[in-house]
Formats: structure tokens, C-alpha cells, sequence
């Protein structure tokens, strides 16, 4: 039965999939991943090749590469035990695949080796993973609006990620925020990003370490009236980020965003009655007009992404 539901929603899932996969980043890093496996196993190639088999088979795998492609798979699945995301799943796939191709080419042929490592370096200079385009209620802020935008209005609450486009964590990390600002954005409940890889001046202000040492990245702050109330994850007194998990629901406890939700309603039924009350007071004339406007700025507006 189990088997039946896995392969019904791999079949629901199969035209997103097959978008996703088609990326340039996504086939180039597939290739990549099987490169020594087509090397050993090409007919007209892997006869030439060297091999430590009894039975002096070079076309197929000796007891050493077995051993190294045993280690590399309890190594993925350690480190997918903290993955959060699809992404993440195979990004430390092909990651950790990347360097066990590495040592397979260099243990075969030194020339192989150092052509697949000169493979990698072009890959990663050339080609990034691909950036979440997905639907989502985010303002996106710069070093000029930050400010401006957390002190302008005190009754609205904002989470703000601090993000750099270069952190794979981050990377990862944006569809999760992304579909919570869809689930609980609203006039009283705001959720914005910066991008403190491009403006360092808001890193240092708000002390969030762009370095990968500190592993503060993605960070999460939470403001209420212009005032940082908190931020996830924690930074011990050497400046390194306390380990945290980045999943939907340990930002819905530790921000307690189901509460900041509900009140954040009651702020939007309050505006929503003193416009009506104000509506009322005024000449039928223009009575329509404010109605409209009134009710136009409680809807929750998708922002377009800084260029």
C-alpha cells in the first residue's frame, strides 16, 4: 500500500518534477553525479581502464570503489536526516557525489582526476542553483528602506530574513518563507527580506555575520514598533550561531505566529470598523472613494523582488 501512495503522488508530482529537473543547473549536476559510472561502464572505454579485480574486469566496480560508494551513501543519508526541503535532499546528494567522483577519478587515472576537479571549479563559477520565483507576500527591503519601513507604522509586527544570495542554506530556506508569508501575511503581520550579501552596512546594524564560520545565515528577526524582540538562531558570546532547524514548524512555536496572527486580525477589524465609522461621517459624494481606499489598503500586496 505504501508503495502504491509513493508512486501515485510521484506520478501527481511528475509534472513539476520534470520542470524542475530540466534546469540547466539540475542536468549538469545529474551528469556530474554519474560521470565515473558511465566511465567504468562505457563499452569501448572501461577495457582500457585500470582495475584491482581479481578477474581483471575493468568494466566493472572493485571492492575499493564499492567501499567508497557504500561510505558516500551513509554520508548523504546523515545528512539528510536534518534536511528540511527537496532542494536540500539533493543538493547534498550531488554535493557529497561530486566529491566521491573526485577521489574515484584521481584513485583511477591521475589525468581523470585532474580533469573532473577542473570540471568542478568551472561548474561552481558558472552555473548557480536556480533562485525560488515562487508566489509569496514579501517586501524586499534595501539599506535605504529598512528602516524607513519597520518604524513606520508600530502596531505592525514584521519578520525579517537576512539572506545572502550565495548561501545554499538560504537558498532552501526560501520556499519555506515564502509559503508562511502566504499563510500568515496581513496588515498587521509583515514579512520582509534583505539581502546583507549585498548591503553590508545592514549586516553590521543589526549584527546579523555574513561569514560562513558564524553560520548566522538565513537569520530571522522579529520587530515590533522599529525594535528587534527576536531572532532565530541565537548567537553565543563567540559569535557563532547556536544550531537551530529552519522548518515550518519551529518558526510557527518559536515566533508564536499562530498568536501574532490572530491579533494582528483583531488590528485589521479595528481599521476596517473606524473607516466604516468615518465613511458614515462624511458627504455620500465621496463616501465610495474612501470605502475603496480604505479597504484596498488591508489587502496584502505580492512585492516585486529587488533588481
Amino acid at each position: 500500500m505504501g508503495l502504491i501512495t509513493g508512486l501515485c503522488t510521484f506520478l501527481y508530482h511528475f509534472p513539476q518534477i520534470y520542470k524542475w529537473l530540466l534546469k540547466p543547473y539540475y542536468i549538469t549536476s545529474v551528469l556530474m553525479t554519474v560521470a565515473f559510472l558511465v566511465v567504468r561502464k562505457a563499452p569501448g572505454l572501461c577495457e582500457h581502464l585500470a582495475t584491482q579485480r581479481e578477474d581483471g574486469n575493468s568494466c566493472d566496480f572493485d571492492w575499493r570503489e564499492l567501499e567508497i560508494l557504500m561510505f558516500l551513501s551513509a554520508i548523504v543519508m546523515m545528512k539528510n536526516r536534518r534536511a528540511i526541503t527537496l532542494e536540500q535532499h539533493i543538493g547534498n546528494l550531488f554535493l557529497f557525489s561530486k566529491v566521491a567522483n573526485v577521489i574515484l577519478f584521481f584513485r583511477l587515472d591521475i589525468r581523470l582526476g585532474i580533469l573532473y576537479l577542473a570540471l568542478c571549479v568551472a561548474f561552481v563559477m558558472t552555473c548557480k542553483p536556480p533562485l525560488y520565483m515562487g508566489p509569496e507576500y514579501i517586501k524586499y527591503f534595501s539599506d535605504k528602506t529598512i528602516d524607513e519601513e519597520l518604524q513606520r507604522d508600530s502596531r505592525v509586527t514584521w519578520i525579517v530574513e537576512f539572506y545572502a544570495n550565495w548561501s545554499s542554506d538560504c537558498q532552501s530556506f526560501a520556499p519555506v518563507f515564502a509559503d508562511l508569508s502566504l499563510k500568515y501575511n496581513c496588515a498587521g503581520l509583515r514579512f520582509g527580506k534583505v539581502d546583507i550579501g549585498r548591503y553590508g552596512e545592514v549586516s553590521e546594524r543589526y549584527r546579523v555575520s555574513t561569514s560562513p564560520l558564524a553560520k548566522q545565515l538565513p537569520s530571522l528577526l522579529l520587530f515590533q514598533g522599529g525594535r528587534e524582540i527576536m531572532r532565530r538562531p541565537m548567537v553565543d558570546t563567540k559569535g557563532r550561531a547556536v544550531s537551530w532547524t529552519f522548518n515550518e514548524e519551529n518558526i510557527i512555536r518559536e515566533f508564536n505566529l499562530n498568536e501574532l496572527f490572530q491579533k494582528a486580525k483583531k488590528l485589521n477589524k479595528g481599521r476596517s470598523s473606524k473607516g466604516e465609522e468615518h465613511d458614515s461621517s462624511q458627504p455620500g459624494e465621496g463616501s465610495d472613494e474612501l470605502h475603496a481606499d480604505a479597504h484596498a489598503s488591508d489587502q496584502p500586496t505580492e512585492s516585486k523582488k529587488d533588481q
